[in-house]
């Protein structure tokens, strides 16, 4: 086998990735051993008074291309990891950390083989799928003051779209434990996250101990593909607007991404009419 420079360690064979992943997993204990932050443990039954935001959006998708196997297994593992997140405080100061809840996704907890992104390429993965749990989570905490201190992207296309189109649909990567998505609770009130399934449907909703000063509106912006070379991109730019409660004035309009993401579905499902060169 000729060797490529550019390649990188963990692609020479699967031998090697799982060695290359297992050190990245050591390092990020490591990590968290010598960080200060403090981790959101507890969780209640009882909810908090006040609904900040609530995303659904559908377990399974059906559609052309796309692997029902994997999907039916996402579903699983989505239940799965809501039930280890269902009621979860955020106190003051405290540092959400999806795997810290989580923990590591094996089959003898029940995990089964969803799809992941692997080197730009998706595949079967044990705990696959999880990141339409991380984005549901991302979406609701966008509708907050709560600062999101750690935040991983992969593409915004990996399937087709099913109705109307969600702004940042599946666009967080995790992967345990070293793509972690983490936020930050800096004010001065305590919040919950509830995370469900029912009816195909997942359901994540984020409450507080009472109403916030602002309210958040994500809005997509010149939405369309474009061809580049031999593959074609989404792009977009999606911004958050921050509205005062008392007045309903726009506070501050922020860029939060600049979307080019490469489209992982079958380019004959991507909308004529979205086209650009």
């Amino acid at each position: 086998m000729l060797w490529k420079r550019d390649r990188l360690f963990c692609d020479i064979n699967p031998v090697f990735y799982k060695i290359s992943r297992q050190k990245e997993i050591i390092k990020r204990h490591l990590k968290n051993l010598f960080r200060n932050d403090r981790f959101a443990v507890k969780r209640q039954k009882e909810k908090l008074p006040n609904t900040v935001h609530e995303h659904t959006n559908n377990l399974i998708k059906r559609a052309k291309g796309v692997d029902i196997t994997t999907q039916l297994n996402k579903a699983v593992n989505i239940e799965l990891a809501c039930r280890e997140l269902n009621g979860l405080l955020i106190g003051r100061g405290e540092t959400f950390s999806f795997w810290k809840i989580i923990g590591d996704t094996t089959e003898k907890k029940g995990y089964k083989a969803g799809r992941v992104l692997v080197s730009n390429r998706l595949k079967p993965g044990i705990g696959g799928g999880l990141c339409n749990l991380a984005n549901s989570i991302h979406l609701v905490v966008l509708h907050s003051q709560l600062e999101v201190t750690e935040f991983h992207g992969h593409s915004d296309a990996l399937a087709p779209d099913e109705g109307k189109r969600v702004p940042f649909g599946v666009g967080t990567s995790v992967s345990y434990n070293y793509i972690d998505y983490r936020f930050k609770n800096t004010t001065d009130q305590d919040f919950q996250l509830l995370c469900r399934c029912e009816d195909e449907k997942l359901i994540v909703e984020l409450r507080s101990e009472r109403e916030l000063p602002f309210k958040y509106r994500l809005v997509e912006e010149d939405h369309h593909f474009r061809k580049e070379n031999e593959n074609y991109y989404r792009i977009s730019k999606i911004y958050r607007e921050i509205i005062d409660r008392k007045t309903d004035r726009e506070v501050k309009k922020e860029l939060i991404l600049d979307n080019h993401s490469k489209v992982m579905f079958d380019y004959s499902l991507i909308p004529e009419e979205l086209i650009r060169n």
